[in-house]
């Protein structure tokens, strides 16, 4: 609850002052998170970084510029851009028809910690069938587990009724459960 207060007074400071403390406080609580959600979507770490930069820099010229629009959360804002950010990146990339190494692949061979790596390996896989999964259910798989929003959030950021979220996620749930079992 104090985190809730706290935002929305970071971010009337942001409005009403162009207090940039403010935003860099928003910025802090929300980096990391922010981050993780395009990472998860951007193979390429650096590109990563990149859009995660890109999207602060959006919300603060909405923020300044459209001082007319409501804004119910922040987080809500913020994610909204992130994965707007997202879709346009990939809108790019797909004009431009790049092709990239894939850095990921590249697997480190001095880590003997068995257990380490056989819980890397899991997760891997989860991730991977994550990934078969449709855009919609990736996302709100995402969203709710491993940004740890609340329905009502990611039904800001999705455009969705609380409802609808709640259907997605169980419909997204059981399908990866599908794909799990499958191996």
């Amino acid at each position: 609850m104090q985190f809730g207060i706290t935002e929305k007074l970071l971010l009337l400071k942001v409005r009403t002052k162009k207090d940039t403390e403010a935003f860099a406080a928003l910025y802090d609580m929300y980096a990391e998170k922010i981050f993780r959600f395009v990472r998860f979507k951007i193979d390429s770490r650096e590109e990563a970084e990149d859009i995660t930069s890109e999207v602060f820099l959006k919300v603060w010229n909405f923020l300044l510029e459209h001082q007319e629009t409501g804004v119910r959360t922040f987080s809500g804002l913020v994610y909204k851009i992130a994965r707007n950010s997202v879709i346009d990146f990939y809108r790019e990339r797909a004009r431009r028809r790049e092709c990239r190494l894939d850095e990921d692949m590249q697997v480190g061979a001095e880590d003997k910690n068995y257990r380490r790596i056989e819980a890397d390996q899991e997760l891997q896989t989860l991730l991977e069938k994550i990934k078969q999964l449709k855009q919609e259910y990736q996302e709100v798989i995402l969203l709710k587990y491993v940004d740890e929003l609340s329905i009502a959030e990611i039904a800001e950021i999705l455009g969705k009724s609380s409802v609808g979220v709640r259907v997605t996620l169980h419909r997204a749930g059981k399908k990866l459960q599908e794909l799990l079992e499958i191996k």
